[in-house]
């Protein structure tokens, strides 16, 4: 008898639904409860991990890790757009943003707490040797690839840190 033929489900190894699929569902459930706001940012989310998907040579499915880092993008997108549409006076614009950004922010990973990111860049800085600001982006490459795996981290914050240690 061939595994799986008598119509039950075969056991493919994984412990619980992605993060994917809680995103489909968080999103069905905003639809039944007529939620405009939150159903467009977690549409757009599945939008952008899909593209994500088919990008390159072979079309595969993201992991949970992957879809985290899809949804930083976006939270971040929406950062960005706060600070644009604030700056021309458009607070209508700016708090839809928020509210987006406050639907994605769950999905993305925790960002990376102050103390450990100041850690980060000493860790960084001695390892590297750097002395100057001149040699500002092998410590920058060291540090984010580290802080990607904490957690969400502000490039434009490291960058600050970084220039500061380094005397620039």
């Amino acid at each position: 008898m061939i595994a799986g033929s008598t119509g039950g489900s075969v056991v493919t190894g994984t412990t619980g639904p992605t993060l994917k699929t809680q995103i489909g569902v968080e999103m069905k459930a905003a639809m039944k409860a007529g939620d405009k706001v939150r159903v467009g940012a977690l549409r757009m989310l599945l939008a952008a991990i899909k593209t994500k998907e088919v990008e390159g040579a072979a079309a595969r499915e993201l992991s949970d890790d992957e879809v985290r880092q899809v949804a930083a993008k976006e939270v971040k997108k929406r950062s960005e757009s706060i600070e644009a549409f604030d700056g021309a006076g458009r607070t209508e614009l700016a708090e839809r943003e928020r509210a987006e950004r406050e639907v994605l922010s769950p999905f993305a990973p925790p960002p990376v707490d102050e103390s450990a990111l100041d850690a980060l860049v000493d860790e960084a800085v001695a390892a590297t040797g750097a002395t100057s600001v001149r040699e500002m982006g092998r410590v920058m490459g060291a540090v984010m690839s580290k802080a990607k795996v904490l957690g969400q981290v502000d490039g434009n914050l490291v960058q600050a840190k970084v220039r500061a240690r380094l005397g620039g």
